[in-house]
């Protein structure tokens, strides 16, 4: 028998995980069983978790075989989730009618000079008004796209991309407060080398606050690698990642006058880290306060008061994750896989 090279059967295989990320197939996880994805299960430390997640429910893979999926985002009006494919440079859309497809080439660098690095989009979010908003990486800026959510094009309106005068490294994650202001991370993974990066004009990693009036205010310059953000339902208090060598969440009170106050370690995932893969990134909250946090293993679940009552394990490195409308699902993107879990 004629052998197949080896090159070919790579080919082969790698054509195969294509067309099933077009497919968007579902495949159920049991616990502990190892896939492309790793062992996957859900890690219960405290009964309450059963309220959220209930017993034997797992991990599902919705679609596979992206670069480094990233900023998922529930479109409730149209029923899908839309994702980043940072180095890519694409945003897909994934739904249970239509399976996966592209939804927005060009969707974080729009120079026609070629670069390394993680130049897509990065977080997604909606504005007050519902327009798409994205944390753009390598433009090095938070845009809104000029153009309808169902009809998308790679169309931006510039909303802040200096802090005085001084261009920010690379936008990464951002959440909006009911008076439609903007807190947004700052650090340097978009920069073709990071830290490093010639490129760089401001000289540390920020959080930032984008105002009304078009002013760009800086919260925080303390946080080695500021990451995932997200505020409590009642908006006094905000929740910052930092994936720096800190890898920590910290919690920060809100001020009348919108700067913060108090800020104090919230979660410590440090000593998870030397054991599990991660670390902290996107994280999301519900509006009873309890977060999901990516973190060391995949998705930490805690409460208001910081107790971590399980982690939704999903062998990869986690990156993010969203709700949809109804709270039905928690949407995880985790390395090359968008995965979903069903909640209570």
């Amino acid at each position: 028998m004629k052998r197949i090279p080896i090159y070919l059967l790579l080919i082969l295989s790698m054509a195969a995980c294509k067309q099933k990320a077009a497919e968007g197939k579902l495949e159920s996880l049991e616990a502990g069983q190892q896939s492309a994805a790793g062992a996957v299960s859900v890690e219960r430390l405290d009964p309450r978790l059963d309220e959220i997640i209930a017993p034997g429910v797992l991990p599902e893979i919705v679609a596979d075989s992206f670069n480094w999926s990233e900023g998922p985002l529930w479109l409730p009006e149209e029923q899908l989730l839309i994702f980043s494919d940072v180095p890519e440079n694409t945003v897909y859309q994934w739904s249970e009618h239509s399976g996966l497809k592209i939804y927005l080439n060009t969707s974080g660098y729009s120079d026609t000079l070629r670069r390394g690095g993680e130049t897509g989009s990065n977080g997604l979010l909606r504005d007050p008004a519902g327009r798409l908003v994205l944390c753009q990486h390598g433009d090095r800026r938070m845009a809104r796209m000029d153009a309808p959510l169902d009809n998308p094009e790679p169309k931006f309106i510039t909303l802040a991309d200096k802090w005085q005068g001084k261009r920010f490294n690379s936008p990464n994650d951002a959440v909006y407060n009911s008076k439609g202001e903007l807190f947004f991370t700052d650090p340097a993974y978009g920069l073709e080398f990071r830290w490093e990066d010639p490129k760089r004009e401001i000289d540390f990693t920020g959080v930032f606050k984008l105002n009304t009036d078009g002013d760009v205010i800086l919260l925080i310059d303390s946080l080695q690698a500021p990451n995932g953000i997200g505020l409590s339902p009642d908006e006094t208090r905000i929740y910052v990642a930092s994936s720096g060598k800190d890898a920590s969440l910290y919690e920060y009170s809100i001020s009348d006058d919108g700067s913060l106050r108090d800020g104090k370690l919230f979660f410590d995932a440090r000593e998870l880290q030397k054991s599990r893969r991660g670390s902290p990134d996107g994280l999301v909250v519900r509006e009873d306060g309890i977060i999901f946090a990516s973190g060391p293993g995949g998705i930490l679940v805690l409460t208001p008061e910081a107790e971590h009552l399980g982690t939704i394990l999903t062998g990869q490195a986690t990156s993010n994750c969203t709700l949809d409308s109804d709270n039905s699902y928690l949407y995880i993107t985790a390395d090359m896989f968008l995965m979903r879990i069903r909640l209570n």
